[in-house]
């Protein structure tokens, strides 16, 4: 029976649960390693066969640890196959002796198969139609040395199709961050535990396609390793946003409050407000300065815009809502500070965005917020001046970055970018839709407006942050899908916003 291993499970797990995994299985379970070894070196095989089915030569790349032994049994049974096969071992002149363990009876078996095997060195031309990458696996613990380096700077050039056993050679499973320097795959298969690191930082650009295979590794193995990070999908949704009664009406979906739209900077609100009827807000309200009514009106007549040039203005509109986004468009100035100090003087839920966080900051307003239901959406750059850190520290570990912003402000956390993230402060839920188009003007603020119009239909922050970051994240694929990632513009996703939200996602 044909194996779909593109279809991935929910958990993502460190280098370090994985190894617990392994352990579990062959300690507890009697499944022996070098079995283990075997499934991971025929699931290899078997993905190289279907995905390339004219294929002649392979390349395989291993080294001396357990991600060369998986290398040492895809060779054999390539070499089984008829396939041309060239071996090369990257590590010290006397290779074999530094095998142990399951890699060493891999070897001792691929040597019984083929005789005397024939290693090519670190330098020579790969010539395979493809490349295998078993370098160096999860057990990476510092930057990549001599002559790894050398050798993933060839395989990079090669020019070849490559399929990373694991996890691309260089890559930290923890963070996804490059070690220094990394292989950059085609199609990496990953094995027994999804590794986080592939879905998030430097790991998006360097994994390729992600495949996963559990190995046959029984349920129960799992259930005995606690794992707090997890993909959010489609199936969430469906759990979590269930179809509408038949006799619903609007006032089971909630009031919606947009605040925003300062003086020349009226598109961020109206994105927003827009974003969240959308999303099936039941009424959605905005608060905006004066010169920007006739465009939302024009724009959406189903959005019911104030003019709002004072805190007088906002209050009875603060009385009537559910909800409350305040920062697309806010600005940072007097106006700005007195809508958001009389948005925080509200019991209401919020959604807090763009300059909302950064006058927060300013004025060291957290301590208003660690009691609210609120969602608090920062873009690297706000969330390192939130942290005090630079945009590059905060990004070398993503995960310690959302745990530590959920511990500064409360609430519920998304720090957006590649594979964003959530956290209310026990478990962590990264996004691996999405793509390189939504890296556009306008896109934080439609966000903002699907997260504000879950929170009125009655989710959790928690769940309506990250079924907001998922649907914003299908949307903008769907677009995509029709006309490509460059040219994206947030506007584009109000179509497809429903489609996903619906399951009419294709």
């Amino acid at each position: 029976m044909s194996i779909n291993r593109a279809v991935l499970p929910a958990p993502l797990y460190t280098a370090e649960q994985t190894r617990v995994l392994d352990n579990t299985a062959i300690t507890q379970f009697g499944i022996p390693g070098i079995r283990l070894m075997q499934r991971a070196g025929h699931a290899v095989f078997a993905e190289i066969l279907d995905r390339f089915p004219n294929i002649e030569s392979l390349s395989i790349v291993c080294g001396a640890g357990n991600n060369g032994g998986d290398g040492f049994v895809v060779a054999a049974l390539a070499i089984n196959k008829g396939l041309q096969v060239q071996l090369v071992c990257v590590g010290k002149a006397e290779f074999p002796t530094q095998l142990g363990g399951e890699a060493l009876e891999a070897w001792e078996k691929l040597q019984s198969v083929i005789g005397r095997i024939e290693v090519t060195s670190a330098g020579a031309e790969l010539w395979g139609d493809l490349i295998v990458d078993a370098l160096l696996g999860t057990g990476l613990t510092g930057e990549v040395r001599e002559p790894f380096v050398g050798m993933i700077r060839q395989i990079n050039r090669s020019n070849k199709p490559i399929f990373a056993v694991d996890i691309p050679s260089g890559i930290c499973a923890d963070t996804g961050a490059v070690l220094g320097v990394a292989v950059r795959a085609d199609i990496t298969l990953s094995f027994i535990g999804l590794k986080r690191g592939l879905f998030t930082s430097e790991g998006v650009n360097y994994r390729g396609q992600i495949l996963f295979d559990d190995l046959k590794v029984p349920d129960e193995v799992y259930d005995l390793v606690t794992v707090d990070v997890f993909r959010t999908t489609e199936s969430d949704l469906a759990e979590l946003l269930p179809a509408r009664e038949r006799n619903a009406h609007k006032g089971k979906f909630g009031h919606l409050l947009v605040i925003g739209g300062n003086s020349g900077m009226g598109g961020a609100a109206l994105l927003a407000s827009q974003a969240a009827m959308r999303s099936g807000s039941g009424l959605v309200s905005l608060a905006t300065r004066s010169e920007h009514v006739t465009a939302s009106l024009t724009r959406s007549p189903e959005v019911m815009v104030h003019a709002v040039d004072s805190t007088g203005h906002l209050l009875p509109l603060l009385d009537r809502a559910d909800v409350i986004v305040i920062g697309p468009g806010l600005g940072q100035n007097a106006w700005s500070d007195q809508m958001l100090r009389a948005a925080l003087a509200t019991e209401k839920p919020l959604v807090l965005d763009a300059d909302a966080l950064n006058l927060i900051v300013e004025k060291a307003l957290f301590t208003q917020l660690n009691q609210k239901k609120w969602i608090c959406t920062p873009h690297p750059g706000e969330a390192s001046r939130i942290m005090d850190k630079s945009v590059a520290e905060l990004e070398a570990d993503r995960f310690a970055s959302v745990e530590r912003l959920q511990k500064i402000c409360g609430g519920s956390v998304v720090l957006k970018g590649a594979g964003s993230l959530v956290s209310a402060g026990e478990v962590i839920y990264l996004c691996d839709a999405g793509n390189p188009g939504m890296a556009v003007a306008g896109m934080g603020d439609v966000l903002s407006g699907i997260c504000g119009a879950l929170l009125a239909q009655g989710l959790s922050p928690e769940n309506a942050a990250r079924l907001a970051v998922l649907i914003h994240a299908k949307a903008a694929d769907y677009v995509v899908k029709q006309q490509g990632e460059i040219g994206l513009i947030a506007s584009d996703l109000f179509d497809a916003i429903p489609r996903v939200i619906n399951s009419k996602y294709e």
